[in-house]
């Protein structure tokens, strides 16, 4: 069975909770987007890029048996790692799920007060990109069984 958002999201907060030093957790966010399956080449286009980033990053979503997926890459080690996270933890879930979590786990970990002012306007932007992809499978979601069976 899927794991929760909150559950997920819980999950990596202890992980973090490990490392005494920022610098660990850098590392260990580092570490994480090296495990970051690759992003097939034909969504590394513009149409693909995360807008507001420093880094270049792309994003890409599909609906699978209901759920929401992610696939991600980044040109930057740490954004790879970052984008990572948050594949981790929205990937698999429900289109409206995604659109209204609260994404605790960015606060937890104190992930946005260590990362510089254009990596963390980085950061809104992906979440603000994963989430526009919710509201619109969000919105399939609820239009589609309106419309009659085709025969």
């Amino acid at each position: 069975m899927q794991k929760s958002i909150a559950e997920i999201e819980n999950e990596i907060a202890e992980e973090f909770d490990l490392f005494d030093d920022q610098m660990d957790k850098y590392e260990y966010i580092i570490d994480i987007g090296k495990k970051l399956p690759a992003l097939d080449a034909k969504y590394m286009t513009d149409d693909f890029l995360v807008k507001g980033c420093q880094s270049k990053v792309w994003l890409h979503a599909y609906e699978k048996h209901g759920l929401l997926y992610f696939e991600a890459d980044s040109n930057t080690a740490i954004t790879k790692g970052i984008i990572a996270l948050l594949v981790r933890v929205l990937s698999g879930q429900k289109g409206g799920d995604v659109l209204l979590t609260p994404l605790t786990f960015i606060d937890k970990i104190n992930l946005r007060t260590h990362l510089s002012s254009q990596r963390s306007n980085g950061l809104t932007s992906m979440i603000q990109k994963m989430k526009a992809y919710a509201a619109a499978f969000a919105c399939v979601e609820q239009i589609l069984p309106t419309f009659p069976k085709l025969k």
